[in-house]
């Protein structure tokens, strides 16, 4: 397979990738912050404990937040480290589809996809649901991904069968909703399984399913092992809105969106994996 890196050279690509990521995801924590509560996404950003208007050398993505060593330099309050986070995770990702992508309209799809995905995730773990506006500009980047990969010669067959796993997947997580009254999963993520299948296809739709429930055991147990560590004593040097605890309702969406990052970056096969086991 001829991946897009191979004509650019991958030290070009990393380097572009990277910073334009980063970019983006400062967009991005600004798109967050404000969705849903009127404001305009073109209004000046400013410290939210003391409100001043923030200087353009104080919104340099990345940098900025560490020249100030995460505080405002105003009000010397602490920022939230989720903007740091969020731009370093949208650099890492934009770089990992640009590695991998096989060519400049595929590249595209993928990087719109996974920016909606890093809002999804960060919105759900702040507020436990799954806006139906981000959910429906997912599946018409995905769909739109999937016609453009007909045109290119994957067969239509492919996409009705890839439809036909993402809705199996949905109906499987709707069980769960059902069986569980919303205290396993959300009805949001009955709907977010839909586009993220359709995305990995049918051949990869249950590795993904089970990695998310793999990822979200793992990643419980770390979190509730770190907290018991830290004490919670850093209140700034923290993503969770509120601690966890055994009996917390976990937001699932961040799980699945691993689960489907781990299938488009490594192609892992689940069944594979267990068929080494001992």
């Amino acid at each position: 397979m001829q991946y897009l890196v191979g004509e650019f050279g991958i030290s070009f690509v990393v380097v572009v990738a990277f910073l334009f990521g980063v970019i983006i995801g400062s967009f991005l924590n600004v798109y967050i912050y404000r969705f849903h509560t009127g404001k305009s996404l073109m209004g000046s950003s400013h410290c939210l404990s003391c409100g001043t208007d923030l200087k353009p050398y104080e919104l340099v993505p990345l940098f900025s937040y560490l020249a100030l060593f995460g505080r405002c330099r105003t009000c010397r309050s602490y920022i939230p480290n989720r903007y740091f986070l969020v731009e370093l995770l949208t650099g890492l990702l934009f770089m990992g589809v640009a590695l991998t992508a096989i060519d400049v309209i595929s590249m595209l799809h993928t990087l719109f996809i996974v920016s909606v995905l890093v809002v999804i995730a960060v919105y759900d773990i702040y507020h436990m649901i799954i806006p139906d506006e981000l959910v429906t500009a997912l599946l018409g980047g995905v769909i739109s991904n999937q016609l453009y990969l007909h045109i290119t010669g994957v067969p239509m067959s492919v996409f009705w069968w890839n439809i036909f796993a993402a809705l199996l997947g949905s109906l499987f997580f709707l069980v769960l909703w059902r069986v569980s009254k919303g205290t396993w999963i959300g009805f949001g993520d009955v709907k977010l399984i839909i586009p993220l299948g359709l995305s990995v296809g049918y051949t990869s739709m249950f590795s993904m399913v089970v990695l998310s429930f793999w990822i979200g055991a793992i990643v419980g147990v770390l979190v509730l092992l770190i907290q018991k560590v830290h004490h919670q004593s850093q209140p700034h040097f923290k993503f969770l809105p509120t601690p966890l605890t055994m009996k917390s309702a976990v937001p699932f969406a961040p799980f699945l969106i691993l689960g489907y990052l781990a299938i488009l970056f490594f192609d892992i096969d689940v069944i594979a994996l267990l068929s080494y086991a001992p």
